[in-house]
């Protein structure tokens, strides 16, 4: 269980680092897609996780896409640009 806010940027983008790897190898986003999903809803609770989850699917599985850093967007909003900063843990 992740509880610090800095291991999560580190993780998020982590992650969008390995949704780049679909510019060199297309046909990992029939696997990524799905998996990058489910994990920013296990990354974000609650309905910001979820909404999160729908673009992150969309972003992935869309060719040319891949290059939007949504973890690390999401982390932004998150613990920068939201108003009601609310603490979310991860649970791996």
């Amino acid at each position: 269980m992740i509880e610090n806010k800095y291991k999560k940027l580190g993780i998020g983008i982590g992650l969008d680092a390995i949704g780049y790897l679909s510019f060199v190898f297309p046909l990992i986003d029939i696997v990524w897609a799905p998996l990058s999903a489910y994990l920013m809803t296990k990354m974000y609770k609650g309905r910001k996780g979820k909404i999160a989850a729908a673009i992150t699917f969309v972003e992935e599985a869309m060719p040319f896409l891949d290059i939007i850093p949504t973890f690390t967007i999401m982390w932004l909003y998150t613990y920068v640009l939201d108003k009601n900063k609310k603490e979310t843990i991860i649970d791996l």
